[in-house]
């Protein structure tokens, strides 16, 4: 299977809204992220205007769209951005395309955009995440203890960290 990752485009809203909302994936997603076609708009826009320090992708598998993931420029002089969202539609998860699509994030960022760091945040209930997290490459750095009101009760954030001479592109 091809995994490939773009940049999306307005023509994605629908199809990144309908994944947003998927309860496989709603779940697990942050609560603050954009969850409207109006808002994911918004951020997609944003996205072409700033295609430096912001980016909104859309993962491919055989040239079909089948997932999403983003990053965003946190620190421009210490070259630090922040990734997340990733989601992969149900029907094509355990097929390695989230890996693939990850570890091309990956090599995106630092190799063609020259970050020195990325940092991400996974609920810590996301047993799925926080397992493809460190079977990415990703560093545990240490938690947020209770520190989001989720479906009725406060749940941890665990915190990752990669540097530029981790990144392992092999």
């Amino acid at each position: 299977m091809d995994v490939s990752f773009r940049r999306a485009t307005l023509d994605d809203v629908p199809f990144l809204a309908a994944l947003a909302a998927h309860a496989d994936v709603e779940p697990f997603l942050a609560v603050s992220r954009a969850s409207t076609p109006e808002a994911i708009a918004e951020r997609v826009a944003r996205s072409q205007r700033e295609p430096d320090g912001f980016g909104v992708l859309v993962i491919e598998a055989d040239g079909e769209p089948v997932g999403t993931m983003s990053w965003e420029l946190v620190n421009r002089r210490s070259r630090i951005a922040a990734v997340s969202g990733l989601a992969v539609d149900p029907g094509f998860r355990e097929r390695g395309v989230g890996i693939a699509a990850a570890k091309a994030l990956q090599r995106h960022l630092f190799v063609e955009l020259g970050f020195h760091r990325l940092q991400m945040e996974v609920y810590g209930f996301n047993e799925r995440g926080l397992r493809h997290a460190e079977r990415v490459g990703w560093v545990r750095e240490g938690v947020r203890r209770r520190a989001y009101w989720r479906d009725e009760a406060w749940v941890d954030g665990v915190l990752f960290g990669l540097v530029d001479d981790e990144f392992d592109d092999g």
